[in-house]
């Protein structure tokens, strides 16, 4: 048993340059995609976008965003409380929302 474990030690050790190598390497192309997509300013940006959306009233203390009515589009829900002042907002897709007080 001791013998497996120190193959598979001794493989992962030998592995990983290469995983080093393959992360930096999409790191690189990630920086690049990102730097060429940010060069054309006659598109707005995801963050520009989802800040047009006016932020949510809510009626309740506490909602649970979905990130979109298609289950498939979304994202994992995410409860927030809505006790602040300020909206609060989806660390997942940036919705914002505000408690929305009947007096």
């Amino acid at each position: 048993m001791a013998s497996s474990v120190l193959r598979n030690l001794m493989r992962l050790s030998s592995s990983r340059n290469t995983i080093t190598r393959s992360f930096s390497l999409v790191t690189s192309q990630v920086g690049n995609h990102t730097a060429k997509w940010m060069q054309d300013t006659s598109k707005k940006s995801p963050m520009e976008l989802i800040n047009e959306v006016p932020p949510i009233k809510v009626e309740g203390r506490i909602v649970a965003c979905e990130g979109d009515t298609n289950p498939a589009l979304g994202h994992p829900i995410e409860y927030i409380c809505l006790d602040l002042a300020e909206p609060a907002v989806c660390k997942y897709c940036g919705l914002r929302y505000v408690q929305d007080h009947h007096h």
